[in-house]
């Protein structure tokens, strides 16, 4: 299948390797050309000068990138995807973004007589490198039932999970959760420390419990050893946290937790941590219990 890819991110660029993987002939773009041209040099394909060049002649063109706005840049406009895709063709972005603009977007898509998916993902990294993501998907049912297939090429689950917004509001969900975990392991793991116990002794024993999470099983050994290098950026989920505390002043959700932490993210980065894996917290809270002990 002819398909394209915008934004060559640390999760486009390996999404976009699967898809020519599994045979499919890509043409990718990304806002720097010289990041497009070393995919094209390792993978094949081409590569476009502009969103509306890669889409046109793509059956699914596929995107990630930043945010709402990186999103609208790509999509609408002169230069944008709509204005290369014919009709019948299906974009398909798994940006995270907010429920909002795969609403605005979608409709704009339907007037068009294209098809829209908002797909965000989860899995990070680790989880588009080995083609494993696990995908949530808003959007027309025939539309999900014609690419489905095609995102299968980097993803172990793809499920649709209703109307135009409802994959954007999923990924809400997953983040909302998944920021609760990680400062609850890290108050965790810090307790154990200050209590003089063998924190990599405790946590193999609670998580043979119900204490047991991919965060503990995947994060505790690396802020055990001070390294926040390996995974989603705190930058990057304090942007999905407004996204998601927004979305919870309009639909009424209480967020106490999402709200707390959302803040605690904010302490590291002020410690210079923006950059840092999201189990960063556990840096902060170690720096805290230095301080008392000093």
């Amino acid at each position: 299948m002819q398909v394209s890819f915008l934004g060559l991110g640390v999760m486009g660029y390996p999404m976009a390797r699967h898809l020519a993987a599994a045979g499919h002939a890509v043409t990718v773009y990304n806002r720097t050309t010289a990041k497009a041209e070393q995919w094209v040099s390792a993978f094949g394909g081409r590569f476009a000068a502009t969103p509306a060049e890669a889409a046109t002649g793509s059956e699914l063109v596929f995107c990630c990138v930043g945010n709402d706005d990186d999103l609208r840049s790509v999509v609408l406009g002169a230069e944008g995807a709509f204005a290369g895709m014919a009709s019948g063709s299906v974009f398909v972005d798994h940006t995270t973004a907010s429920a909002e603009v795969a609403r605005e977007l979608y409709t704009e898509a339907k007037a068009r007589g294209l098809g829209f998916l908002d797909a965000p993902v989860s899995g990070g990294q680790q989880g588009a490198e080995n083609g494993a993501l696990t995908v949530m998907v808003g959007g027309d049912a025939e539309v999900f039932a014609r690419a489905e297939p095609v995102i299968q090429c980097f993803a172990k689950a793809c499920t649709h999970m209703g109307a135009p917004g409802a994959g954007q509001l999923t990924k809400m969900v997953n983040q909302i959760c998944i920021a609760g975990l990680v400062e609850a392991l890290s108050e965790g793991l810090s307790f154990a420390r200050a209590a003089g116990l063998d924190a990599h002794k405790v946590v193999d024993v609670i998580s043979k419990g119900a204490a047991q999470s991919w965060q503990m099983e995947n994060r505790y050994k690396t802020m055990l050893d001070d390294h926040f290098t390996h995974g989603f950026a705190v930058d990057w989920m304090r942007k999905d946290l407004a996204i998601c505390l927004a979305e919870a002043r309009r639909n009424g959700a209480a967020l106490p937790v999402t709200a707390m932490v959302d803040q605690l993210y904010g302490e590291v980065q002020s410690m210079g941590g923006g950059r840092w894996d999201t189990s960063g917290l556990f840096a902060r809270l170690e720096a805290m219990r230095q301080r008392r002990s000093d």
